[in-house]
């Protein structure tokens, strides 16, 4: 907005002309002197122009910078507010021992398959009885050491032929007893999706066996369940055999290889796969 010439007057030097607006900064020429203000924050306080019309066109460059300013102040209080949860989840985890199951698989719904390779984060659904009927279930258990594995399977197929669609790591500062949505969040780096082909291929009970019912392949109900840190290793162990790209085995050897550190595994010693259908 060009200022120069403009007359003002001001609470204590009387009246005045604007000689010169440079950024931040105005120049006054009074009666006994040239004197400088900031820009704008001196107008309505100190300063008042006299043509209404350019003072009308002023107050609304400066009710949107005074807008400008509280979002910005907004923006940096959600910012500690953040930072204040992650330092929180961060001193949490500093304790939490490994738990030998503290992988997470789930069961996608048609909808979910879609979604989920985009969004990168699944909901591990609701509570289904008791006083916390309704609310978005809880596993405790994740931690950023877990991994999420995403299955599905045909409503006319066996349950034997549940197929592994992909799997990610878990948001490093996620902790599944902290969450109040429901979501699972996925790392940003160490996420991978398989083909329709490879799916075939990566059968879910070549993994999971049940300790008590070792043959037994069910699963009736439930969103999710908790799955052993060695079976995740032996299907990212099966993935790097089963990919032929080059990029992708190398993903999924990060993967591999940061999922080990993670929950302190020997990744020269990962045992075979004996899930149900090795039975």
């Amino acid at each position: 907005m060009n200022l120069i010439n403009e007359e003002i007057t001001h609470k204590v030097f009387g009246n005045g002309s604007i000689v010169d607006h440079n950024g931040s900064i105005i120049t006054v020429d009074f009666n006994d002197g040239i004197r400088k203000f900031v820009y704008p924050d001196a107008f309505g306080k100190f300063i008042i122009l006299n043509d209404r019309n350019t003072a009308k066109s002023l107050q609304k460059i400066i009710a949107k910078k005074e807008m400008e300013k509280e979002a910005l102040e907004r923006k940096r209080e959600e910012a500690i507010e953040r930072q204040a949860l992650e330092q929180q989840r961060r001193e949490k985890l500093k304790n939490y021992k490994i738990h030998v199951s503290s992988q997470v698989v789930l069961w996608l719904d048609e909808e979910e398959q879609q979604n989920v390779f985009n969004d990168w984060q699944v909901s591990i659904g609701e509570v289904q009885s008791g006083k916390n009927n309704g609310q978005p279930n809880k596993a405790a258990r994740l931690r950023p050491n877990s991994a999420t594995l995403l299955t599905a399977r045909e409503p006319d197929q066996p349950e034997k032929e549940r197929r592994i669609l992909g799997l990610y790591m878990v948001n490093e500062t996620f902790s599944g007893d902290l969450s109040d949505d429901g979501m699972v969040p996925a790392h940003t780096k160490f996420r991978i999706k398989l083909t329709g082909q490879e799916a075939e291929k990566m059968l879910f009970w070549n993994y999971y066996r049940n300790k008590n019912y070792p043959h037994r392949m069910t699963w009736n109900s439930g969103k999710y369940r908790y799955f052993d840190n060695d079976w995740t290793a032996q299907i990212l162990k099966d993935i790097i055999a089963l990919k032929t790209d080059n990029e992708d085995i190398q993903q999924a050897e990060n993967f591999l290889e940061y999922f080990c550190q993670m929950n302190l595994l020997d990744m020269d010693n990962i045992p075979e796969a004996n899930g149900a259908l090795k039975q």
